[in-house]
């Protein structure tokens, strides 16, 4: 009888596609393989099997599998469910959330090969831009576009092979490239005549007559192959058949070249083979350390979580910075894994793995796995492939995408500083929480989860002292009873109105940050916007300098001496001149932390200095260094966005200066005050962490704000119940679900009638619970024009009959033909 698959692409596809299975392939795939099918008319993509089954589809022709990839599956039946899950929560198609979830080195991608015609002949010459194409295939007869692109230089390649194509100087073929490769190393052994003893001393005295260098390699490998085995017992020949050395050590142990190294293998003694070898730290014999004693409170705070999850799945762990909630963390995965059980420990940033990584390696060794997307995706590869061996990690630490790793026996999840926003997946689909996805892992797998942080969400206070869905735990003792920093606010608007400002710096701060440096101890300045200075101004006319591609202002990067969009990337050089008036007093306005930088340096000039931003820490080991010697001293002075806010532990900090509080305050959202108060309590309690109090300078033009006033009471408390109020009477989360709707089209007149169209399709389904349309603060970004609109849900509605309202107003949208150029989208609790 004949079989059938049905297959997820990573295509946003709502719906599984069926492939017809290959007599000689019918036993070979099961339910999680992955295949290599035909998609269009000449592409190919790696799909997962979902479904096999033998009912022929009858509405279209069906098209065979043409490779299947996987012995086993590498997809786990909870995975699939997880997925459905994801996409149907987040408004997402399967293929979407195939996309983001596995690495990419897991697919197949199908890429076009130009292959050279060396029968091509032309009666002209060709223009240099064809030529520089030709020259590059002639030296390499198959290459992709992609390479052709990046080796000549040239942009739109395309259209230089299509000319090439018409004039039959070049082929095309589609060809799968395969993105994964396992390391291999160059290994050694006796080819299988010289494992007979006879022959092999045969070989001893014609080496000892014409090469003595190569018996003594040869007599190398034999005592270093044969170490181990036993010789009464043993053969010769069963010895030497499973004896083998890695090339590069033999090499070294020998201390022989090359050349004497190729004369065995010509001589048919040795046999050369490649063999792969892991990427990952494969060390099982790391030195571990017992476990820390925890101090009364820590004690206390570690019984009322094991007590919470007797009788709840979640528990929301509310400590204040500094209280050692780390060491809670460790004494619970320990309990974990003595029960047999496997931990996924999230973070929100890739920074803080670096400190977390080495705390928890001294305990758990090489029991934990790291998984992030600054590790290449190769080795992401074999964390995956290990995950769903017979030995997989006991402990996963990892960022948000950690949440798609295959988990068998997933007995506690722990979502560290859980009320951070990068947690929260903006660009591409799936735009899916990672705290909420954690939890919902968590619930198929029978998990618990502990949320923690010293400044909770509103959501999950709500949840935990409100709704009671979560458990609540407080620790309101720092380690070693150090108290809590002191704040000193700084009103900036009066000094500034008094010039007795420096730059970004109040005299106060100054004092106390030259005080710091005497005492030989650290800084951390904290200002959460990169670059040099947010805008360039024309200072006759006022002209700026905007995004050619986006509606937002260029920002000024001084070290590449370049104006750079922060939302596609577009960068142009600096004019020397204003292109509306042609004046030259061209002026900055603003500062990132690449101006406090360099301000800080003409200010302090013995101290040493770094800055810790999305610009300097694109690297896996820039992050590290950066971390690694502020730790240890060799920095003084550490400047940051929100990175530095982020759980990071250094002991010498004795000052934190926030330098203009205002740009969180007023930023347009109904989470800034929240926003903002998580901020400044995080990076304020990065100082005085060990020996003594601490000191924040909190530098505001709105001295008199209420944020400004409960974060130097550090009243999490309060801040939380006005804005729960405050929501409540707005209707906004935690009391009603928020889903925007995003428009994107490259005509705007078009996209404000499709806008409209929607709103009120929306409105007859969905009444006064949908506002706008209407602009976001970025109404333009890669040349395609953006308009929103907002879908209110009370708690108690049924989600899933809205997300079909959704569905069904979007299909009737794109069903009209002036409306198929329309792309729409949807972020389900945004950020």
């Amino acid at each position: 009888m004949d079989k059938f698959v049905d297959v997820i692409l990573p295509l946003p596809l709502y719906s599984c596609f069926t492939y017809a299975l290959p007599a000689d392939l019918a036993d070979e795939v099961g339910i999680g393989c992955r295949v290599v099918v035909p998609f269009g008319k000449k592409k190919f993509y790696t799909g997962i099997v979902r479904n096999v089954h033998c009912l022929k589809p009858q509405d279209y022709e069906v098209k065979e599998v043409s490779v299947v990839l996987d012995a086993r599956p590498v997809l786990l039946p909870m995975q699939f469910r997880f997925w459905e899950w994801m996409a149907d929560y987040y408004l997402c198609t399967l293929g979407d959330v195939y996309k983001a979830a596995l690495p990419s080195g897991l697919k197949l991608e199908s890429e076009t090969v130009v292959e050279y015609n060396p029968d091509f002949e032309s009666d002209v010459r060709l223009p240099e831009r064809e030529q520089r194409i030709l020259d590059l295939l002639s030296a390499e007869p198959q290459q992709s576009i992609n390479k052709l692109e990046k080796d000549s230089g040239l942009k739109n390649v395309l259209t230089v092979v299509k000319s090439l194509l018409d004039k039959e100087a070049v082929f095309v073929k589609e060809e799968l490239r395969r993105t994964y490769k396992p390391r291999t190393e160059t290994r050694v052994r006796l080819s299988p005549a010289a494992r007979n003893e006879h022959r092999l001393h045969f070989a001893f005295d014609e080496l000892q007559r014409r090469a003595p260098r190569q018996l003594d390699l040869l007599m190398v490998f034999l005592s270093q192959a044969g170490q181990g085995a036993d010789v009464r017992t043993d053969s010769f020949a069963a010895v030497m058949a499973g004896a083998s050395l890695s090339k590069k050590e033999l090499l070294e142990r020998a201390s022989a070249s090359p050349a004497v190294f190729n004369g065995l293998v010509e001589r048919g003694i040795f046999e050369v083979y490649r063999q792969p070898v892991g990427r990952l730290d494969a060390d099982a014999d790391t030195a571990t350390e017992p476990l820390h004693t925890l101090n009364e409170h820590q004690r206390q705070a570690y019984d009322a979580i094991n007590d919470a999850f007797l009788t709840r799945n979640v528990c929301l762990l509310h400590g204040v910075t500094s209280s050692g909630k780390t060491e809670i963390y460790i004494h619970l995965i320990a309990d974990a894994l003595a029960c047999g059980k496997q931990v996924l420990y999230l973070l929100p940033e890739i920074a803080l793995t670096t400190q977390i990584t080495a705390r928890l390696k001294r305990v758990f060794g090489a029991r934990l796995g790291i998984y992030h997307s600054k590790f290449p995706d190769a080795e992401r590869v074999e964390i995956w492939q290990k995950q769903l061996s017979d030995q997989p990690y006991d402990i996963i630490l990892g960022v948000r995408s950690s949440v798609f790793l295959p988990f068998t026996r997933l007995g506690l999840v722990i979502v560290d500083e859980e009320h951070e926003t990068t947690y929260k997946q903006q660009d591409p689909a799936p735009r899916y929480h990672a705290r909420s996805a954690a939890i919902m892992l968590a619930s198929m797998l029978g998990a618990k989860t502990l949320l923690g942080t010293a400044t909770p969400s509103v959501e999950s206070w709500y949840n935990a002292t409100v709704a009671r869905k979560y458990a609540l735990v407080e620790l309101k003792q720092r380690y070693r009873e150090i108290q809590l920093p002191e704040i000193v606010p700084v009103d900036i608007k009066e000094l500034q109105h008094k010039k007795r400002m420096n730059g970004p710096f109040s005299p106060l701060l100054l004092q106390y940050v030259r005080q710091a440096l005497e005492q030989k101890e650290q800084v951390i300045l904290f200002q959460n916007r990169r670059g040099f200075a947010p805008m360039v101004e024309c200072h006759t006319c006022g002209w700026v300098p905007k995004c050619k591609n986006c509606d937002v202002s260029l920002t000024y990067h001084k070290g590449l001496n370049q104006l750079t969009c922060h939302y596609c990337g577009y960068t142009t050089a600096l004019p020397r001149q204003c292109p509306a008036c042609a004046g030259t007093d061209l002026r900055s306005r603003g500062f990132g932390t690449e101006k406090v930088e360099d301000e800080v340096k003409a200010i302090f000039p013995d101290a040493r200095v770094a800055r810790m931003d999305l610009d300097t820490t694109r690297t896996r080991t820039a992050y590290e260094r950066i971390i690694a010697d502020f730790q240890q001293g060799k920095t003084d002075i550490l400047i940051g966005t929100q990175m530095v806010s982020k759980g990071l532990d250094f002991d010498r900090v004795s000052v934190v200066g926030i330098l203009n509080a205002d740009t969180m305050l007023n930023y347009p959202d109904f989470r800034a005050y929240e926003r903002a108060f998580q901020l400044m309590a995080q990076v304020a309690g990065r100082a005085g962490r060990r020996q003594k109090r601490g000191r924040v300078v909190l530098q505001t033009k709105s001295i008199d704000h209420p944020i400004i006033a409960q974060v130097m009471a550090n009243d999490f408390e309060g801040m939380a119940g006005g804005q729960l109020a405050e929501r409540q009477m707005f209707r906004y989360p935690p009391f009603y679900r928020l889903v925007y709707v995003y428009l994107k089209n490259r005509n705007e007149t078009l996209l404000d009638l499709m806008a409209q169209t929607m709103a009120a399709k929306l409105r007859s389904v969905f009444g006064q619970r949908v506002l706008g349309p209407d602009k976001p603060p970025v109404a333009r970004v890669q040349m395609l024009f953006i308009r929103k609109i907002v879908l209110k849900i009370e708690q108690g509605a049924s989600l899933a009959r809205a997300r079909e309202l959704l569905v069904q107003v979007q299909k009737e949208m794109l069903s009209e033909d002036k409306f198929k150029s329309l792309i729409v989208y949807y972020d389900v609790d945004p950020m």
